[in-house]
């Protein structure tokens, strides 16, 4: 195999858009937001793998970036795989940037594909075409190693159930309620995979963790950061530097759905820093334990999962959800902090009411289309089944399936578990995001995640099996790739 990376930084200025459902803007800028790209060439075969502290897999810009690499690379655009470490810190790098869950507005654009830059994506896509067009003429041959680290004391399981079997969704008080280091059901896997030349040196690698970086995140009160998973590879990068610069780390965001860093929302800078140091440290001690991959054959495919969708709620149910959320709305608005529960979510103090309020906005229209179909009689009529187009690699003994979602830890684990890879990796935020997707337990319950349908614009909720069929179907892939 030949393996060749670049990395870039770039700086996010004061003042830059966010996510941010109040129009708050970046009031703080710490440090860079890093990218790297990997590209490997095997027996005639090319796979780039980008990952990126920017929120690299939303709408449009996913799309520029792998055809801007599959240009330059000359190569399919489909083993190009774009990979988001789901940082929240951040800026977007598209003025009309979106997620593909809205549906009716991913339709529109893919008539005309349109991606009207900002002035931080400027300056992105001019570094990672410089970046990229070095690649294939330092292409250089390397083996492949691997190991597996772990991690258990940074995350913690963020989907909880009360006495009476509901779920919610525990943030950082919740989290303390039940225990100052409480953790509960969490992937603690922290694989390493390196790329080294004949003389030992690391050429590039790779590194997975599952946990949402929302450490240092605060919606109302943003800022620039790389989280947790920038720290954790940079301090890898300069354990297997043999130059005096480290190599390349590209970080692959695993299945975080239902699993968070701790102090979401109140750690700030240092704590996010202190959780990417003690993971860098798990990967550095994985790095002890490394083995040599017993081949090196390089391979991809991409396959589409149909993951089931159930049919709409009743009327009945629908009416009396609309009636609850226009009450909370209102009662938001006008600023009553009592205002923490609507239809299955639930809401921390720590958001103002009126970003409560625009929580549960959402939802609401969500409903109101759910009501349409209904009294136009197209009920039955609405998409059975979500189509997730995945792509699933081997590198030399690794395994790694590429998602394009949120998905659960249960999806992960049974991909790996069933998995005929010495090692495989899980990763979600590949390419694009169509938002949280449940595994079969999981499924029907009513916190944000599990319900995140009613975000969408617009599709039904799934139904069992759900995102089991991801990982049916990416474990079939693997086989098909031994």
């Amino acid at each position: 195999m030949q393996v060749a990376a670049a990395s870039f930084n770039n700086t996010i200025p004061q003042g830059s858009p966010t996510g941010s459902h109040t129009g708050a803007v970046v009031e703080e800028s710490h440090g860079f937001q890093q990218t790297r790209i990997l590209l490997l060439h095997e027996a005639g075969r090319d796979i780039c793998i980008v990952s990126s502290d920017f929120p690299t897999n939303t709408v449009p810009i996913s799309d520029r970036i792998r055809d801007t690499l599959a240009e330059i690379l000359k190569m399919p655009r489909s083993h190009v795989v774009n990979c988001s470490s789901h940082n929240h810190c951040s800026t977007s790098l598209a003025e009309n940037t979106f997620e593909p869950y809205q549906a009716g507005r991913f339709r529109r654009y893919r008539r005309k594909k349109v991606c009207r830059l900002t002035k931080v994506g400027r300056v992105f896509m001019k570094d990672l075409k410089s970046a990229a067009r070095k690649l294939r003429r330092e292409l250089i041959d390397a083996t492949t190693w691997w190991a597996e680290g772990q991690e258990a004391r940074i995350s913690y399981h963020r989907k909880a159930r009360r006495a009476d079997g509901s779920s919610y969704f525990m943030r950082e008080a919740d989290r303390v309620a039940v225990g100052r280091d409480y953790h509960g059901d969490i992937e603690t896997r922290a694989p390493v995979v390196t790329f080294r030349r004949d003389d030992g040196s690391t050429v590039a690698a790779l590194a997975q963790f599952a946990a949402h970086p929302v450490t240092a995140y605060h919606p109302e009160k943003p800022l620039a950061h790389g989280e947790y998973p920038s720290v954790a590879v940079n301090l890898l990068s300069e354990h297997l530097a043999s130059d005096g610069s480290g190599p390349p780390v590209a970080f692959l965001q695993g299945c975080c759905g239902d699993i968070n860093t701790k102090k979401m929302f109140v750690g700030g800078v240092e704590t996010a820093e202190r959780h990417g140091r003690l993971l860098g440290k798990s990967y550095i001690s994985a790095t002890r334990r490394l083995q040599r991959s017993e081949t090196e054959k390089l391979d991809l495919a991409v396959v589409t999962a149909p993951v089931p969708l159930a049919e709409l709620p009743s009327v009945r149910t629908l009416e009396r959800e609309r009636a609850e959320m226009e009450d909370f709305v209102q009662r938001a608005i006008e600023g009553d902090e009592d205002t923490l529960t609507c239809v299955g979510l639930n809401f921390p103090r720590r958001l103002s009411p009126l970003y409560r309020a625009r929580l549960v906005e959402m939802p609401l229209a969500w409903n109101h289309w759910a009501l349409s179909q209904h009294r136009r009689g197209r009920a039955d009529r609405v998409a059975r089944t979500l189509d997730l187009e995945m792509q699933v690699l081997r590198i030399g003994d690794v395994g790694i399936v590429g998602m394009p979602c949120e998905p659960f830890q249960g999806i992960g684990r049974q991909i790996v578990g069933e998995s005929p890879f010495p090692l495989t990796i899980p990763v979600g935020y590949a390419n694009y995001s169509y938002g949280y997707i449940t595994d079969s337990p999981n499924t029907g319950d009513g916190e944000y995640m599990s319900s995140f349908y009613r975000y969408s614009r617009f599709r039904a909720p799934l139904k069992r099996p759900a995102g089991d069929v991801l990982a049916r179907v990416g474990v079939r892939t693997l086989k098909s790739l031994i």
